[in-house]
């Protein structure tokens, strides 16, 4: 994916989907993988020309589970003109050592999301960006189909009523395999995910089950996020 189809995109989802104000601070959560530094090469390019002006920071939770090697996409940050801020913390040990959860994903996510939240607020954001694309509220809407029995996913923009945060997700029209495309020609410094259940979740499974059911049926992802789009966002955005 060429930068500029990158941007096209991004700005189409924040100009459907009124995600950004003149004045506004947003942070980027990073987590070292190619769907944030993505989405940082997109906010921060947009960011030069879009008609509104907002100022950017880039904020990554460290769940202290071992070497994350981050010393290139800090060097990224930088050549972006986006400050990038680190945040120790000990979720990891929290969820696997004291907690031995069995379905850690749950809760280190909350955890996760809570340190985000708290230090963006710590440096005067009033809005969020996740790297979420296509590909995950698809995988979203099927997860919460088959195992909570309701139809639902990600809103392209949630207001935190707790913190007074919104959370923005600019890159709802992207594919998984753009920004693998675009990992590969912009040679994006990915920091390996120290996470010892990566690759073996529920949502691992249902990426497996709906890239066959799109094999055996072409267009069918295409299809269920048409869906999503007109029967959940629309009844959101109401």
């Amino acid at each position: 994916m060429e930068l500029q189809r990158l941007y096209s995109y991004t700005r189409k989802a924040i100009d459907d989907y009124k995600m950004i104000d003149d004045g506004d601070r947003i942070a980027i959560g990073i987590s070292g993988g190619k769907d944030s530094l993505t989405l940082l090469y997109a906010l921060s390019g947009l960011r030069r020309f879009y008609p509104k002006k907002f100022e950017l920071v880039a904020i990554s939770v460290d769940l202290g589970l071992g070497i994350q090697n981050f010393d290139k996409i800090e060097q990224l940050c930088k050549s972006l003109y986006v400050p990038l801020h680190i945040v120790p913390t000990e979720i990891g040990k929290i969820v696997f050592d004291d907690r031995k959860e069995t379905n850690p994903c749950s809760l280190c996510a909350k955890m996760r999301k809570g340190a985000l939240n708290e230090k963006a607020l710590e440096l005067n954001c009033n809005k969020i960006a996740y790297a979420h694309h296509k590909d995950d509220i698809i995988e979203t809407m099927m997860m919460s189909l088959i195992y909570e029995g309701r139809i639902h996913s990600f809103a392209p923009v949630t207001f935190l009523d707790r913190t007074g945060l919104t959370v923005l997700r600019p890159m709802m029209y992207v594919s998984e395999a753009e920004v693998i495309g675009f990992r590969n020609k912009m040679d994006l410094p990915v920091a390996k995910n120290p996470c010892p259940v990566d690759g073996h979740t529920k949502r691992e499974y249902i990426k497996n089950l709906i890239k066959q059911i799109n094999m055996e049926t072409p267009g069918v992802k295409d299809r269920m996020f048409t869906a999503i789009k007109d029967k959940i966002f629309n009844t959101d955005k109401k």
